[in-house]
């Protein structure tokens, strides 16, 4: 059994309480899936709409924003201090910054700063 109050259960009493205009968020979810877009999006919009309601606004999740996608890899990097899995191989970084120091030598090169 779910947690409760059930939400199509409460969204349905709302606008007998005078709440018409809502905007609904699922926070314990980083991207949306199959479960948020048709039950929260969709049935419970219904179930809202259908009780009285004036006004539905799914805020979608994150999803695959670069913003999001960047805090979720620096979590994980933060969380992985330490676990040999998660150092980084030595030849794979000189490389990198190897790459980075001509690419940086280049844009220098044609006039940047």
């Amino acid at each position: 059994e779910w947690l409760q109050p059930y939400c199509d259960k409460t969204l349905e009493k709302l606008p007998s309480q005078g709440i018409k205009d809502i905007d609904i968020i699922c926070p314990a979810f980083s991207a949306d899936c199959l479960e948020t877009l048709e039950e929260i999006a969709g049935e419970n919009h219904e179930i809202f709409m259908e009780a009285g309601g004036e006004r539905y606004q799914y805020i979608p999740c994150l999803n695959d924003r670069p913003d999001h996608v960047a805090a979720l890899a620096e979590l994980v990097k933060r969380n992985l201090q330490g676990w040999p899995e998660a150092e980084a191989n030595p030849t794979v970084v000189q490389d990198r910054e190897a790459e980075l120091a001509e690419s940086r030598r280049l844009a220098l090169e044609l006039g940047g700063q």
